[in-house]
């Protein structure tokens, strides 16, 4: 965010600024990066802490080392993201986006809760709930198709919960705080493989009758507030061929 401090390692900003232009579509596939003497020269770093760089890149598969020539960019769908990722981007850049994606077929209604999601929430089946879906894309088609269910009285502290319509302000969770003064104090994450049925094929934007073989990945989030308050609970399908990736450093 402007104004902010960058505190990441050198190697760290120099593969983030990679991993962005790749994800962006700027840096095409098969397009080679600058060698690593112009890389050093270009940061004003080690060779050692461009190849650190690189080794990250590598290691999250978006480029390949080809001996006697160089870098080379790899052609390869972006990993999803689970409720807990969104939250945190969420929290510091005021959207949900991943690098490359964008929203699209923002739904918001007023529905009864399914069972699977009644239990999540701790109230009774068939009681109303806010059900707010987006799907992500990124240049490689559908990263995930992603819901928010929410109990109907937060909906009636945020008007703006039952609108089909991209929030603006914050996100769910930020003005469900705001409104109630009880910020989110942990969350419950789950992540599973599951049969593609032809319910997911329809929101995933695929041929419900001829659903393919391999699972995909479903991530859940629930979302609890300083007064142990459910505020919410998300599910995110993974589109096919999409992975779940986290990261984060090692300290000795």
């Amino acid at each position: 965010m402007a104004g902010q401090t960058d505190n990441r390692a050198p190697y760290a900003k120099i593969a983030a600024h990679y991993r962005e232009l790749i994800a962006s579509g700027q840096l095409q596939p098969g397009t080679l990066l600058p060698s690593i003497k112009n890389l050093a020269a270009e940061w004003n770093v080690s060779t050692a802490t461009v190849e650190k760089a690189l080794r990250k890149l590598r290691n999250a598969g978006l480029v390949r080392g080809i001996h006697g020539i160089g870098t080379e960019v790899l052609d390869q769908p972006a990993p999803m993201s689970s409720g807990a990722q969104r939250q945190d981007r969420g929290r510091h850049t005021g959207s949900s986006w991943g690098t490359g994606e964008r929203s699209d077929s923002h739904q918001a209604a007023v529905v009864p809760a399914p069972e699977e999601v009644a239990r999540a929430l701790d109230i009774q089946p068939g009681s109303d709930v806010v059900r707010r879906s987006r799907v992500y894309r990124d240049r490689h088609g559908i990263v995930a198709h992603s819901t928010s269910w929410i109990p109907a009285w937060y909906g009636k502290l945020v008007p703006q919960l039952a609108a089909s319509e991209r929030l603006t302000g914050g996100t769910s969770l930020q003005l469900i705080a705001q409104a109630t003064g009880h910020p989110i104090s942990h969350r419950i994450d789950t992540a599973s493989a599951r049969l593609l049925t032809p319910d997911y094929a329809r929101l995933l934007e695929l041929d419900p009758d001829n659903p393919q073989t391999d699972p995909v990945v479903v991530m859940t989030a629930k979302f609890v507030d300083s007064e142990n308050n459910i505020v919410e609970y998300g599910v995110d399908l993974g589109g096919p061929g999409r992975t779940w990736r986290t990261e984060s450093e090692v300290t000795p």
